[in-house]
């Protein structure tokens, strides 16, 4: 079964940047939104952005300015440039990859830790 892999995540001082990409194990198809998520230990996971196959984008309020997402539809991959990072940025990434046929496919999850 096809999953997503993330990568990039690690420890970064407040105010550094990282950069997170994930691809998919094998070939995927018809995917329309690509996205991630985070979850900090005690708290639900949310939303930190998506970009639709168009290339439109939405982001959480607390990483607009900071966070750029990007996609490579050639390679159904997509990425998360992370500037200016905080403590609260603290968490396990998740990437996401909805399919049009076939439902939503997951990665395993990224450790991305800020320290103050």
């Amino acid at each position: 079964q096809v999953q997503l892999v993330e990568s990039g995540g690690g420890l970064v001082q407040a105010g550094g940047s990282l950069r997170l990409s994930c691809a998919p194990s094998g070939s995927i198809f018809f995917v329309s939104d690509m996205g991630w998520y985070r979850q900090a230990p005690g708290q639900q996971r949310e939303l930190v952005a998506r970009i639709a196959s168009g290339g439109s984008t939405d982001y959480a309020d607390s990483v607009k300015g900071r966070f750029t997402i990007s996609r490579d539809n050639a390679k159904n991959s997509v990425y998360l440039q992370m500037n200016s990072l905080k403590p609260e940025d603290t968490g396990l990434y998740y990437c996401y990859a909805r399919r049009v046929i076939g439902g939503d496919i997951w990665g395993q999850g990224t450790q991305v830790t800020v320290s103050s």
